[in-house]
Formats: structure tokens, C-alpha cells, sequence
């Protein structure tokens, strides 16, 4: 397997710059996802590993060789794409084969049924291995491209969303399997995704990345907790963060974030927390945007103390859970709540912020600022990246 680094990698289309000096290095044997937006140079990143992709500037390197000058056929990859790209004359099981008979990575004919027939168990497809490309659907489809790519044993497997036409309940399994997958082969896996779950679930690192820039780039949990702006925070999270323009203020010995609704203005007490009192008094009191998950907030359709009247927007029932979006005037406010419940569209409901779970960024750079409780989460990342 191999490690995999690209250093100030630039690459443009026509007038549309799709990566803007890009660095990554991926560890041996690593899961490593690349998570954004459609249209964030995800799959370019793939292209220039692959070497489909010339970089017009920049370097890419397989365990400290430059390749940048190696054809594709020689960088040892396999590669799952987005839009499958089976060869339509050839069965399932020709498709899975036609790498391990190629004249570069040529095996014998036992060992090919064997390494196609495991994948096809993988993959649940074990009695497609006779059909054509033409009588799959497309989620079949997508698990040829996927099983064609567990055949070899390369350098880096490439893998462009391949989880995207497959329905949910295979979709969860696949990832189960996927990551199990890698940690058996030992492998160096760079996967390309827009699904949260997707991104949580299976990466050993995350790298965010909009408009062909890198973002930020760690663990799951770290990129969750300690988002690096607002961009991030809001990607990061289905349903996403609640951000909450407002003032920080001083309050005797303490704080107390004040922002506006519909009806005036609210003032919420600040936890204490002496790492982010002193953050604040080394910036000066100042406006912010309060980030807060919707797990973080507590509703009631009854009056109770410390709760702020505001009028239901919308109500989702999603699965496992529900979200109800109550309307604050300039904003609305995302929280979760169990399924079945009887809720009217416009009915008042009471609202309170649980803000020691709260994040703050700059109103303006829209940049991270502090949260409650740092220390201790970023000590729990740092434990968490060593195991």
C-alpha cells in the first residue's frame, strides 16, 4: 500500500479554478474522506491521484515518488466512478475480472474466480455474476464498479461516492462492510462523499473541502466539537447547526449572551468556564453568532421559566426521530424531538438554549471563536486521534 501526498496542487477548467492549492497527506493503510459540497474539487482530487488529472501545478507523491509524469495504467490504483463505467459487451463477471487479466496485473484463472467470487459474496450479488450490464439496475450497477475495485490489491483504492445509487438498507450495510474491508486488506482508501453519515462513519480523517480549497482537515468528533468556522459547523450535522447572531456582554462577575426574537430581546447566562471568560475579555465584548446542535435545545407547549415564546415554522418526522423548526423572527431554530407528536404549523411553542454545549464565531470572519467546555473536548480528540 502506499502513502499518498499532494503538495499546492492547482487545477483549472476553462475559467473555473477547481483546485486552488491543495495539500494533503494521507497515512498509510488510512481511511481517508474527502467531504463538501457539489462542486468543492472532491472528484478531482480522485482524477489527480488516479492520474486521469494533470495538475497544472504542484506534486503528487506515492511513498516519496513524484508520479506526477506516471500514466495511470502504472500508478497501481483501482478506482470505483460515480457513473460506473462497466463495459457494456461483458458480464458481471468478466467486468469484476478484466483487471487481474489485464497484461500489467495478469493472475491466473483460479485465483481470479476466487477473488471475484469473494467479492461477489461481499457485495451480495453472487447470482448477478451472469448477467450483462444492460439487465442490472443501477444499484447493481454500482455494486460491480465497487467489487471490480476489491478484486485487486493496489496501491490506493479511489472510490467516488460509490455508495450513492445503492438503496438504504444496503447503504448502511456497505459501510459496515467497507470499513471492515479496508482494515482487513490494509489498505489506503481515499473516499469521496456529500453524506454526512457517510463521512463520520468511515473515516480515519476527514478533509473538508468548498470551492477547491481544503477547509480543515481531522477526526470526526474534532471536526464536529471544534468546527473551524460556521461553513464547517453547518455541514457538519444533519439536522444542521443552529447559529444565533447576538452580543456577549458582561454581567457582574460573569456573561450572558443576549440575541433577539420576535417579541424583544433575550438574555441567556453564560455557564462558567474560566478558559472562555478569558478568551472573551482578551477580545474585548463583542458580537457573535452562538452555534448550537438541535440536540442542544429544550422546547415545551406549556409556559416555563427560562423559555422564550416562538411559533412552530415546520415539523419533519424523519425515521427515528422528528425536527421541529420554530420561526425567531431573522432566523428559525432546528431541535429534535420524538416521533408522534400532534403539532400545528404557526401553534406557539417555548423555547430554552442549553448553552453549555454552545460554540461561538465571529460574526463577521464567521470563523471560530471559543466554546464552552474546550479543554476537556479537545483533550478527549487528542485521546481519541492516539488510539
Amino acid at each position: 500500500m502506499a502513502r499518498i501526498r499532494l503538495e499546492n496542487i492547482k487545477k483549472s477548467f476553462g475559467k473555473v479554478q477547481a483546485l486552488n492549492g491543495i495539500s494533503l497527506d494521507v497515512r498509510d493503510k488510512e481511511f481517508f474522506v474527502l467531504f463538501g459540497p457539489a462542486g468543492a474539487g472532491k472528484t478531482t482530487i480522485l482524477n489527480c491521484v488516479a492520474g486521469i488529472c494533470m495538475p497544472e501545478e504542484g506534486v503528487v507523491k506515492f511513498n516519496d515518488e513524484i508520479v506526477n509524469l506516471t500514466d495511470p495504467a502504472h500508478r497501481n490504483v483501482a478506482m470505483v466512478f460515480e457513473n460506473y463505467a462497466l463495459y457494456p459487451h461483458m458480464t458481471v463477471y468478466d467486468n469484476m475480472a478484466a483487471a487481474l487479466r489485464s497484461k500489467l496485473y495478469r493472475e491466473d484463472e483460479a485465483t481470479i474466480k476466487e477473488r471475484v467470487q469473494k467479492a461477489a459474496k461481499m457485495m451480495k450479488m453472487e447470482n448477478l455474476l451472469e448477467r450483462l450490464p444492460s439487465q442490472l439496475s443501477n444499484g447493481q450497477k454500482q455494486r460491480v464498479a465497487m467489487g471490480r475495485a476489491l478484486v485487486r490489491t493496489p496501491n490506493v483504492f479511489l472510490m467516488d461516492e460509490p455508495l450513492a445509487h445503492l438503496d438504504a438498507k444496503l447503504r448502511n450495510a456497505m459501510r459496515t462492510e467497507l470499513k471492515e474491508m479496508q482494515a482487513n486488506l490494509g489498505s489506503t482508501c481515499i473516499y469521496v462523499t456529500h453524506d454526512f453519515m457517510e463521512a463520520m462513519a468511515l473515516g480515519d480523517r476527514i478533509a473538508i473541502l468548498n470551492k477547491g480549497e481544503i477547509v480543515q482537515i481531522g477526526t470526526g468528533d474534532e471536526i464536529y466539537d471544534l468546527p473551524c468556522n460556521e461553513f464547517v459547523a453547518q455541514l457538519m450535522g444533519d439536522p444542521q447547526i443552529n447559529i444565533i447572531p447576538g452580543v456577549i456582554s458582561e454581567s457582574g462577575d460573569s456573561y450572558e449572551f443576549r440575541f433577539r426574537i420576535k417579541d424583544g430581546e433575550i438574555a441567556v447566562p453564560m455557564p462558567q468556564d474560566k478558559n472562555l471568560f478569558e478568551k472573551i475579555r482578551q477580545a474585548g465584548f463583542r458580537q457573535a453568532d452562538m452555534g448550537l446542535r438541535p440536540q442542544h435545545i429544550k422546547y415545551s407547549f406549556t409556559p416555563e421559566e427560562g423559555y422564550f415564546k416562538s411559533v412552530v415554522y415546520n415539523y419533519e418526522s424523519i425515521g427515528n426521530k422528528s425536527v421541529i423548526t420554530a420561526d425567531c423572527g431573522d432566523y428559525q431554530l432546528r431541535m429534535i424531538a420524538p416521533n408522534g407528536l400532534r403539532i400545528k404549523i404557526d401553534q406557539e411553542i417555548y423555547v430554552k438554549l442549553t448553552v453549555d454545549h454552545s460554540m461561538f464565531f465571529d460574526p463577521q470572519t464567521k470563523e471560530y471563536f471559543c466554546r464552552y467546555n474546550e479543554e476537556a473536548i479537545r483533550a478527549f480528540v487528542a485521546e481519541q486521534e492516539v488510539k
